[in-house]
This record gives structure tokens, C-alpha cells and sequence, in this order.
């Protein structure tokens, strides 16, 4: 996780979201402890910046999360938007491109 982070902003919004397609709260903040690779999400910024994060969770599953950064209480936080594990194409193209 960045430096300038210090967290995670969670509510029951993104919280159920995110655990829609099965993944746990606990392997989101995995995946961002380790190194995924971050990209803004054009697509889909247009009231707030968005950004991608594609990386692994802690026992290696390759994951895709869509999250913002927002400011709690004068701290930089990770609020995720929503999350599911990669395809297997999905998976291919992001190991052939060896973040």
C-alpha cells in the first residue's frame, strides 16, 4: 500500500459490492499490500477519479479492483468500488505483460 494511504474506507455499499462476485474484504486489502499494477479507469471518471488495481491476493488468485482515494478525517484512504477474480484471458495478458 502507497505511503500516503493509510487505509481502507469501507461501508455496507461497498462492502456488498465488492463480495458480490465472491471476493472477501480481507483478499482486497491483500492484493494492495502486495504490488498490483495501478492505471486510472477513464471509463468510468467521471464524477470522481477511478483506478484500476490488478494484482494477486494473499495466496496468489489474480484479482481486478476498481477503487477511488477519498479523504476521511484528513487521511487518504482506499475505497474500493468493487472487485472480482480475473478470467483466464484476463490472467494470460496481464502475466504476458509482466507487471
Amino acid at each position: 500500500m502507497d505511503a500516503g494511504v493509510s487505509g481502507f474506507d469501507w461501508d455496507d455499499a461497498n462492502r456488498a459490492k465488492c463480495q458480490r462476485h465472491g471476493v472477501t474484504l480481507e483478499e482486497i486489502e491483500a492484493l494492495f499490500r502486495g504490488r498490483p499494477f495501478v492505471a486510472p479507469d477513464l471509463d468510468h471518471s467521471a464524477e470522481e477519479d477511478r483506478l484500476i488495481a490488478i494484482g494477486r491476493n494473499g495466496v496468489g488468485r489474480a484479482m481486478f479492483v476498481a477503487f477511488t482515494i477519498r479523504v476521511r478525517n484528513q487521511e487518504r484512504m482506499i475505497r474500493p468500488i468493487t472487485a472480482r477474480y480475473m478470467h483466464a484471458r484476463e490472467i494470460r495478458r496481464y502475466e504476458a505483460a509482466g507487471p
